[in-house]
């Protein structure tokens, strides 16, 4: 099977959660003998932190304008079995329009439903999306489930949705040395957010400020200047891929917050948590729906919603965190790989083909 991609990044993992997710799903999908195509708007704030310059047994199609790219795009379009646009594509309404005129599985990916709809709410313009929103596609895959589905169905005219959660990649993330630099009692992976900061100021920087003799480490792009940084919080700006297992591993504890829309839809796993998982770390996250079908709170994970539960969950024994951290990998292992979201994939593109099929059965019929 060949697949066409259209989207954000896959070539930097800087300031955006898509690139680690995507290149452990297209590494899977290649190893399975798929051939698979990305094409990526060259910018400069990516181009100047590219951890990936090629897409190994695939084609990583780097290009300046949409225009000068639009005859390669068709080409490698009309040849696919299936192409895919996926939220916060540059070229997104562009690349949709090339995709859903052609004679090909038509699928939409939205890594970010809930900012999606919280902003089609707001009455807010979609860059990615254009006026007839996901009508034009076969199947719409959703990073999120729950009742995110059915609102993509209800107000973007999504016709089939199914949902295709993050994942990890256990041959880049797993068990390894840990690094004194990096030495932590809790620490905290991720971009910048203003959605977010109401959940990391309780669940890290209270229990940073009440725990002076601990330390706490973040890493990640974006935070301003004026950040509540305490004597006891070490920084790292920006974390490439490589180092993520290193990183995890050198933590007694790992942090996980959810953006804010996103833990009110519920059904959002961050890929952050299975990347920690599979490194054999134990983790805090904040509670939202659903994250109990992914890890059992308190037997795989440890769930806060105030800081002195944060603060409790620190002061876990080591026995039970490894406890703890050993059954979340083996889960993890288990259901919650980038092998196993290929697999799963293909289960849905098959059943869409299926129904596209029938589709077409039945109006040849009524010809």
């Amino acid at each position: 099977m060949k697949l066409v991609l259209f989207g954000l990044t896959i070539s930097s993992s800087w300031g955006n959660g898509h690139a680690t997710i995507l290149r452990g799903l297209l590494r899977a999908l290649i190893a399975r003998g798929h051939e698979v195509v990305f094409f990526e708007h060259d910018v400069p704030y990516y181009a100047a932190h590219r951890d990936l310059h090629e897409l190994p047994g695939g084609s990583l199609q780097l290009y300046s304008s949409w225009i000068e790219v639009l005859p390669l795009a068709r080409r490698q379009v009309r040849e696919a079995d299936v192409a895919i646009v996926t939220s916060y594509c540059p070229d997104g309404v562009a690349a949709s329009e090339l995709v859903c005129s052609a004679n090909v599985q038509r699928v939409f990916y939205d890594l970010d439903t809930p900012v999606t709809l919280s902003r089609l709410r707001k009455h807010e313009q979609l860059t990615y999306l254009g006026e007839q929103g996901l009508c034009g596609f076969d199947l719409v895959l959703s990073f999120t489930g729950g009742g995110a589905l059915e609102a993509l169905h209800r107000e973007l005219g999504a016709a089939r949705v199914a949902p295709l959660y993050g994942s990890v990649d256990p041959q880049v993330h797993r068990p390894t040395a840990l690094s004194a630099a990096y030495r932590n009692d809790l620490s905290y992976l991720g971009t910048y957010a203003a959605d977010r900061q109401a959940a990391l100021d309780d669940l890290f920087l209270a229990p940073a400020r009440r725990l002076p003799d601990q330390r706490f480490v973040i890493a990640g792009a974006q935070y301003p200047t004026d950040f509540p940084w305490s004597d006891n919080i070490w920084f790292v700006r920006h974390l490439a891929p490589n180092e993520h297992p290193t990183f995890f591993c050198s933590s007694r504890l790992t942090l996980n917050v959810t953006r804010a829309a996103m833990a009110a839809m519920g059904w959002c796993p961050s890929g952050r948590l299975f990347e920690a998982a599979a490194c054999g770390v134990p983790i805090l996250s904040d509670s939202w729906p659903g994250l109990d079908e992914f890890f059992t709170p308190g037997e795989e994970i440890l769930v806060a919603e105030t800081s002195d539960e944060a603060i409790a969950a620190i002061e876990t024994s080591d026995t039970e965190l490894a406890k703890i951290s050993g059954a979340a990998r083996e889960r993890t292992l288990a259901e919650h790989t980038a092998e196993c979201r290929a697999l799963e994939l293909e289960r849905i593109l098959g059943q869409t083909e299926r129904g596209r099929n029938e589709e077409h059965f039945s109006e040849a019929q009524l010809c």
